[in-house]
C-alpha cells in the first residue's frame, strides 16, 4: 500500500536525502555527481525565483 502524499511545506524548505537502496552510494563517477549538483543548483535557483 503506497504512503500518503506529504503535505506541502509552509516555509518552502525541504530536506533532500540521496541514497541508494541500503544506503549504497549512487554516484560512482565524479562527473555523474557533479551533474547532479549542477542540476540541483539550477532547480534551487528556479524555485527561489518563483
Amino acid at each position: 500500500m503506497p504512503r500518503k502524499p506529504r503535505k506541502k511545506s509552509e516555509t518552502g524548505i525541504y530536506h533532500v536525502i540521496v541514497w541508494g537502496i541500503g544506503q549504497q552510494d549512487i554516484f560512482h563517477e565524479e562527473d555523474d555527481f557533479q551533474r547532479y549538483l549542477d542540476t540541483t543548483k539550477k532547480w534551487i535557483k528556479f524555485a527561489t525565483n518563483m
